[in-house]
């Protein structure tokens, strides 16, 4: 055995690429249908206000903005935006506001911007 130490040759690495998402995040048609899930949910919470806002139909309105919350995550993968917009869906009066729609539009905006 000789001391000096054995010397190892390196094969190139090849540059990482991007994986398209298997569950085809932020497609034109999952786009679409989050655009719609948004717009209509947050019009039902609107046109429902005032059985939301006492409480009667709140179980419905918080799996309603559950149920959402889940397609956005699925129809356009995790953004940032989507958080705020389930915070403030579970606040009784906030819930007025359209933040599914708001979140989608801050979502395709920043999208459009990458790409």
């Amino acid at each position: 055995m000789s001391d000096e130490p054995e010397i190892l040759e390196a094969e190139p690495v090849p540059a990482p690429q991007r994986v398209p998402s298997a569950s085809g995040a932020g497609s034109p048609g999952n786009v679409r249908k989050a655009w719609i899930a948004a717009i209509a949910a947050d019009t039902l919470q609107w046109g429902l206000f005032p059985l939301f806002a006492w409480g009667g139909l709140m179980p419905l309105d918080a799996g309603l903005d559950l149920l959402v919350g889940f397609l956005m995550l699925r129809w356009m993968g995790w953004h940032l935006a989507f958080l705020p917009a389930f915070i403030t869906e579970l606040v009784p009066i906030a819930n007025f506001v359209p933040s599914w729609t708001l979140a989608m539009w801050i979502v395709t905006r920043m999208r459009k911007g990458k790409s």
